[in-house]
């Protein structure tokens, strides 16, 4: 399996077939336009820098709803969260996405903007890879996204949605991140994941 970040919150991950995630048309946010193709495109929420779907080649089928469904083989689960710490009052709500490829399961956090409960950590369940936003201000922050890490215990977990040459969203870099977990790998763009997963959770920042 191969994961390529296209930036902010948008990776494109390839397998048989390919999923690609919030995807953004890169202007709007002061990165280059991207060119991700896919089988499937999963929108966390309707804001400009995530739900792009136009900029995504290929005839892909796009899912943005709560709840089980199945497109082109893929199985996805989205699981309801919110924008923010008052239940979407400020920034609406957030869907997580659960899904499988090549036997390995994913999770995509979107712009979660809080701690989730304890019922919500059981339907994300037992996760191969985890995608989650570190940049604060409109999602958790670096400390926040330690705590979940801790709390969900993927086998990777993928740092997303900081800021980056380029980027003109005032959002947190990667730093204060990094000062939180101490224990980091970065990584060629595009990752090409391990045949064999590590037993402990891993933290793998892709390059920009």
């Amino acid at each position: 399996m191969e994961i390529k970040w296209w930036g902010h919150a948008c990776f494109e991950i390839k397998n048989q077939s390919t999923v690609v995630t919030d995807p953004h048309d890169g202007k709007s946010i002061g990165l280059k336009p991207p060119s991700p193709k896919a089988d499937l495109i999963l929108v966390s929420h309707d804001h400009y820098d995530h739900n792009a779907v136009s900029t995504v080649k290929g005839e892909p089928v796009t899912i943005s709803s709560i709840g089980n469904s199945t497109a082109r083989g893929i199985k996805i689960n989205g699981i309801q969260t919110y924008h923010d710490k008052s239940q979407g009052g400020q920034r609406g709500k957030n869907l997580i996405y659960k899904f499988k490829l090549d036997n390995k399961t994913i999770c995509h956090l979107g712009d979660l903007g809080h701690i989730p409960n304890q019922k919500t950590i059981k339907k994300i369940g037992n996760i191969d890879i985890l995608f989650i936003p570190v940049g604060g201000n409109f999602t958790i922050n670096a400390e926040e996204a330690k705590q979940i890490i801790n709390l969900i215990k993927p086998k990777i977990a993928i740092p997303m949605h900081y800021k980056i040459p380029g980027i003109t969203i005032p959002i947190d870099g990667i730093d204060k991140f990094k000062e939180e977990i101490n224990n980091y790998q970065e990584v060629k763009n595009p990752y090409k994941l391990p045949k064999t997963l590590p037993n402990k959770t891993e933290i793998k920042i892709i390059q920009y």
